[in-house]
């Protein structure tokens, strides 16, 4: 007689994904890469990801895990007493940054040719399924990586040609001995949200520098060589016109420190492994930056670009939540099956690969639309500044709850600090915060709605994914719905927020139903209709769920090796 076999016990009763490749346990990501990036792009960039997927789950998963433990240390002075501010970090830490600024340039590839042997610069959307990869090891140092990559991008469109020819060649370089990386100072105890507020002082001298004068409460990257600081000009106006954009270097031309202090470093809840500090500027010397009148403007461009980011690294983070929950689940026994097979927790599994699955389409339709506008078409802007807003408000809410759902999933063992879920927990909740909190985030949903006129270009962008798809009928006449709604909000914020989650989750819906017909995938249509079902149309919360649709099951599909 046939005995079968018993279920694993002791150890190997645990899944453990470690050294599994995050690229291959993603098929999807492979598709979209080449539907978004040209197929030359696509193809160069395929074995850099390969490698890169297969370090996210194995060694940079592990450095990711021992920097979280072991954070920065703030240094006043030498041995010899020398009032020389230094900051230690482990050298797990060192390594990450040599894979995310080094191997891959990340904060380089946008701006200049010859990174990962590409003839050119890449476009958004090679440089965030790079970032959305590297972000499932480690979240932390993609703030320095953003920022960086930001600071550039704000300092050629606004600077002088004397500081981008000074300070571009350090701020792309892949040499982490000639690197200068980048970071931006705009928070203040007074002053988070609400910038006019801000009163730390910019005064001219007579060489054309500033020296400012103040204190930043929330500074990431504390001892970036370079940083973009907000500072109101004195006897400047009150308010917003009053506040210039001033780029701030660590070290001055004559190799001399500037005079500003690190007071402290942050101890946070999570992104543990990069350093945040709270800085005193002591008649710090900086450069004015664009327009004096415009400051704030300016820095927004930077803002935008992080911001995006954020979202970008939200999704990446879901997706990685969700790559461990599917892998626990198809080799995790309970009650004499897997749990895979239990109705219950496939139905838990697609609550959160649906939101994981949204940010990831919004992510390339926002990285689309930023080539477009940087390329000058005059539609693509203002869909991008609606777009931005929409994923970083809500793709960084989503992150919350699928890291947490997840940690579930792999039960007592997701609560201990050895595995990646607490980590993922504690640094999905940063996306919320920074760069703008949900409320005020959403409320940039409807400013960008008055001032750039997008509600209108929006409808028209997913009219146009729906023509060209299967997507359900009862797409087009909600978002109509939620566009009026969002209208309404420019008188009544208290509606701002349902409004922001209707068009992001309509958009994200036609993307998906669009990706499907595009790449032969039933399963990214059938998201398209749950996204409509659960979190759009009215339904009865007391009514019976609706069956598992069977055209989601490749979405469950085992993510280890075979």
């Amino acid at each position: 007689m046939y005995d079968a076999p018993s279920p694993p016990t002791g150890a190997q009763a645990v899944p453990d994904s470690r050294g599994i490749n995050l690229w291959r346990a993603d098929p999807d990501l492979k598709r979209l890469a080449r539907l978004y990036l040209e197929d030359g792009l696509a193809t160069h960039l395929e074995p850099h990801l390969e490698r890169l997927g297969a370090l996210a789950g194995g060694e940079l998963d592990e450095l990711a895990s021992v920097a979280d433990h072991h954070p920065p240390v703030l240094k006043a002075r030498t041995r010899r007493g020398e009032d020389a501010q230094s900051i230690d970090y482990h050298p797990a830490y060192r390594q990450l940054e040599q894979v995310a600024f080094g191997d891959y340039g990340l904060a380089a590839l946008s701006h200049r040719a010859g990174v990962l042997g590409w003839n050119a610069p890449m476009p958004a959307a090679a440089k965030y399924v790079i970032t959305y990869l590297f972000v499932q090891a480690e979240f932390g140092l993609c703030c320095p990586v953003s920022m960086t990559d930001s600071l550039t991008r704000t300092l050629r469109k606004f600077g002088s040609a004397e500081l981008i020819s000074r300070y571009l060649p350090a701020l792309t370089s892949q040499d982490l001995d000639v690197l200068n990386q980048g970071a931006m100072f705009m928070t203040e105890q007074g002053a988070g949200s609400d910038v006019g507020a801000t009163v730390v002082t910019a005064s001219p001298q007579a060489d054309g520098t500033w020296s400012l004068h103040g204190e930043k409460w929330f500074c990431s990257n504390a001892d970036a060589e370079l940083a973009m600081v907000l500072a109101r000009r004195k006897d400047g106006e009150p308010g917003l016109k009053g506040v210039s954009l001033f780029l701030l270097p660590r070290t001055l031309p004559d190799g001399s420190p500037n005079r500003y202090r690190i007071v402290r470093l942050k101890d946070k809840l999570g992104t543990r492994s990069m350093a945040s500090g709270e800085i005193s500027l002591e008649g710090a010397t900086a450069w004015l930056v664009g327009d004096p009148g415009a400051g704030f403007k300016q820095m927004a461009d930077m803002v935008n670009n992080s911001r995006l980011s954020n979202g970008v690294r939200a999704a990446g983070l879901m997706r990685r939540a969700s790559t461990e929950a599917l892998y626990i689940a198809h080799r995790r026994e309970a009650f004499g099956k897997r749990l895979i097979e239990m109705p219950l927790m496939r139905r838990q599994l697609l609550k959160m690969l649906m939101p994981a699955e949204q940010a990831r389409s919004m992510m390339f339709q926002t990285a689309e639309a930023l080539r477009r506008s940087d390329a000058g078409e005059a539609e693509a802007y203002p869909l991008l500044r609606i777009l931005t807003p929409l994923i970083k408000f809500r793709a960084c809410r989503d992150a919350r709850k699928v890291t947490g759902d997840a940690m579930e999933v792999r039960g007592g063992c997701g609560y201990i600090e050895e595995w990646s879920d607490a980590r993922l927990v504690r640094d999905a909740h940063l996306g919320s915060i920074w760069e703008g909190t949900s409320n005020i985030v959403a409320l940039d949903v409807i400013r960008a709605a008055q001032r750039e006129g997008s509600l209108p270009v929006l409808r028209a962008h997913v009219a146009g994914l729906c023509a060209d798809s299967d997507a359900p009928a009862e797409l087009i006449p909600a978002l109509d719905r939620a566009i009026a709604l969002a209208e309404a909000a420019q008188g009544d914020v208290a509606q701002t927020r349902q409004a922001a989650s209707a068009l992001y989750h309509l958009t994200s819906a036609a993307a998906l139903a669009w990706e499907a017909r595009r790449l032969g995938a039933p399963h990214r249509l059938a998201l398209a209709r749950a996204v409509l079902t659960h979190r759009v149309l009215p339904r009865d919360p007391l009514s019976a769920a609706p069956a598992e649709d069977p055209e989601l099951t490749p979405l469950l599909a085992d993510p280890g090796p075979a």
